[in-house]
């Protein structure tokens, strides 16, 4: 059987601080990752680092994962109209009821679009007007968490990426050393 992987999204203006206890966590578990553009295109994250992914949300084979990894973005308006985008998740969802999804920051956006979080409690770093203004959450289910998981989605706010990128490895049942991430 082969193994699966986690898909890490990447978009432009991508949020790079809030992969980085997740990615580090994914090493450590030795769990391999693929990233996943919106294009193939070189894409430029928040901090100004440039990265080309290994595929895109077009040409991945979603029977491979196992698990996506959402990071914020700076302007998360700037997807408001990627329908591709919002329609790769909701195949990947489809396809895998087990599949784990992990988004922080404003990302949760792209799950509520998608319809994922409809009965689902979550968080997302987005004021209620904000979300209000979208019409794709469900305010009765929003936490004020930093962190909350619902089954198999896990959401969180930006500053809780140490938590966010710690409770993903759990659901992914990896073993690391979470004291790596926390001062002595």
């Amino acid at each position: 059987m082969k193994t699966k992987i986690t898909g890490v999204i990447l978009y432009p203006l991508f949020s790079e601080y809030e992969l980085t206890v997740a990615l580090s966590i994914l090493k450590q578990g030795n769990h391999p990752i693929k990233t996943i553009g919106t294009t193939s295109e070189p894409i430029i994250g928040e901090s100004d680092l440039t990265c080309i992914s290994d595929t895109t949300i077009y040409d991945v084979d979603i029977n491979t994962l196992d698990s996506l990894l959402f990071p914020g973005c700076m302007d998360i308006s700037t997807l408001y109209d990627n329908e591709d985008l919002i329609d790769f998740i909701h195949r990947c969802s489809l396809n895998n009821k087990d599949l784990v999804i992990a988004s922080i920051s404003s990302s949760p956006y792209l799950l509520a679009k998608a319809g994922l979080l409809k009965d689902r409690k979550y968080t997302i770093g987005m004021y209620e007007e904000q979300r209000k203004e979208t019409g794709f959450f469900n305010e009765e289910n929003y936490c004020n968490d930093l962190v909350v998981q619902d089954g198999n989605i896990l959401t969180a706010r930006g500053r809780g990426f140490i938590e966010f990128g710690e409770r993903f490895g759990q659901l992914l049942k990896l073993n690391f050393d979470s004291n790596w991430y926390h001062s002595v």
